[in-house]
């Protein structure tokens, strides 16, 4: 059985590898969620960020009032592939150029 202690479930962020960053001097949560893509999966942190922020005071880093959440990016929620794939061409997009077709010429031998 692992010995590693996952933080992050989504995105396979473990204890050794944050306790690790913030070694390297990254103490603030953005930090830490840049370095190690911590809270960067489905759950956007939903299930990561109360682990962090925990280690973060147990060490004196952080002050639990003062923590900020993870800053929100677009999107928000999962997009699957397909969704993307159907979705409607924008107005500024061009049709794509097609090539004259090129007449047969005569006179050949068949």
């Amino acid at each position: 059985m692992s010995r590693r202690s996952f933080v992050c479930r989504c995105e396979d962020v473990t204890r050794s590898e944050l306790e690790h960053a913030i070694e390297l001097g990254l103490t603030d949560v953005e930090e830490l969620k840049r370095y190690t893509g911590l809270g960067t999966g489905p759950c956007q942190g939903k299930e990561c960020m109360s682990v962090l922020v925990s280690l973060l005071v147990d060490r004196g880093l952080a002050d639990p009032g003062t923590v900020q959440p993870f800053t929100a990016r677009p999107p928000t929620e999962p997009v699957t592939l397909g969704a993307l794939a159907s979705a409607a061409p924008r107005a500024t997009q061009t049709k794509p150029q097609t090539r004259p077709q090129s007449k047969p010429q005569s006179g050949g031998t068949r």
